[in-house]
């Protein structure tokens, strides 16, 4: 008998997603997986935080706790910890309770509530994105209803950001728009503007009364510095304008699989947060009634401490240091067996990714020829390399290089 989904076609593999698939099944000793955009240790494993191990064992050895639905908004100590942690904790705009933050399923489920949000009370329903960007974001946005326009952001030429035509571009939008804005480490160039480039970028903005949406997605991850990696954010929220701020604890807590993040929207009155907080609920309602314990009990339980919270940092910039040095390690390695071309780009890009410039075909043959697996733009996640990894990927992208040219 026929199913009534016989003409249900096969959706292609995500492309990301899709690279983990490929190395999984070639059977070579040598293979390395940079697609995939988690940390790994020098040994290539998966890292458990200490301190999330200590965090865990505080939550499990309490007897107290309970599973419990919890409120649609989530766990209230997450969500005033999590808005400290992004605005900075003398930041006016929650002392004066302008802030409505909401805990959601990781950075993918605070952008869908607050691009839900924005289609339902919203009076533009156009957002601009960089391009190149994650490629979730696009496929997010158009299913809550926004449309997507892009904005100049990557210059494959200098490998670095082209911000002529992003504020050109951004000039060009019209009034009102939405603009989702990497709040550090852009994925997948690793290009950031500076401070001052951000100061001219929210200028524009704010003149044009563009609305921001912050992606942060590596708070303290890319830099080393939870502050420094969150002075974007802030130089929006100090002029007293609005913004959503959509942040992850995947990647800087190595929280991946327990999907923890927050929403934050950012108001111009305690009224407006409070209606605009009622409001995102009727959103989280029908879509997933209320957020899972565990992961944002975590985070509460080392942002509470203060002691955590300082072993925390130490985690952190250990993982952002090792990147940085996988970063060092690979320019001198190429360097050394003068691959042409002008490599700086690798140390000069920031976080989990290096957009090295290589194209689709010098990819394919790395991946044939070398095992190495990444995305076909050319991304690779330095987290994935290790020392003893490094030399290999070095005489690949050589050889493709020379090869291919």
């Amino acid at each position: 008998m026929e199913s009534v989904f016989s003409n249900v076609a096969r959706a292609p593999e995500d492309p990301i997603l899709g690279v983990t698939v490929a190395y999984n099944n070639d059977p070579s000793p040598v293979k390395i997986n940079l697609g995939v955009g988690a940390y790994r240790t020098e040994e290539g494993k998966p890292l458990v935080l200490d301190v999330v191990r200590k965090a865990e064992q505080l939550l499990v050895n309490d007897p107290s706790r309970v599973k419990e639905y919890i409120p649609i908004v989530g766990i209230a100590d997450f969500n005033k910890l999590s808005a400290k942690l992004i605005l900075g904790a003398d930041s006016p705009a929650i002392a004066e309770s302008r802030v409505a933050t909401i805990q959601c399923l990781s950075g993918t489920g605070s952008l869908r509530v607050g691009a839900e949000f924005l289609k339902k009370h919203y009076h533009q329903s156009v957002i601009y994105i960089p391009k190149p960007t994650w490629g979730n974001h696009p496929k997010v946005f158009n299913l809550a209803g926004l449309s997507v326009e892009y904005f100049r952001y990557y210059d494959p030429s200098t490998r670095g950001l082209d911000f002529q035509g992003l504020l050109e571009d951004l000039g060009a939008a019209p009034s009102g728009a939405i603009v989702l804005l990497h709040a550090c480490a852009h994925n997948p160039t690793g290009v950031d503007p500076t401070s001052e480039q951000w100061e001219q970028i929210r200028q524009l903005m704010r003149s044009k009364s563009l609305l921001p949406f912050f992606d942060s997605a590596y708070q303290g991850f890319a830099s080393g510095s939870l502050d420094t990696d969150a002075q974007s954010v802030r130089t929006f929220v100090a002029d007293g304008g609005e913004c959503l701020i959509a942040k992850s604890y995947a990647k800087n807590m190595g929280l991946y699989g327990e999907r923890v993040g927050a929403l934050s929207i950012v108001c111009k009155s305690a009224d407006v947060a409070s209606k605009v907080e009622s409001q995102v609920k009727l959103v989280v309602r029908p879509m997933y009634s209320s957020p899972p314990i565990h992961g944002a009990s975590i985070v509460a339980t080392i942002l509470k401490s203060s002691d955590m919270y300082n072993n925390w940092t130490v985690e952190l910039k250990e993982m952002a240091d090792r990147i940085k040095s996988m970063r060092q390690q690979l320019f001198d390695a190429i360097q050394a067996r003068g691959t042409p071309g002008d490599w700086s780009h690798i140390i000069k890009q920031i976080g989990m990714f290096t957009f090295t410039g290589l194209n689709k075909e010098q990819v394919e043959f790395m991946t044939k020829e070398f095992h190495i697996y990444m995305t076909s733009d050319g991304r690779i996640s330095m987290a994935g390399l290790s020392s003893k990894t490094v030399p290999h990927l070095a005489d690949a992208m050589h050889a493709a290089v020379t090869r291919l040219g």
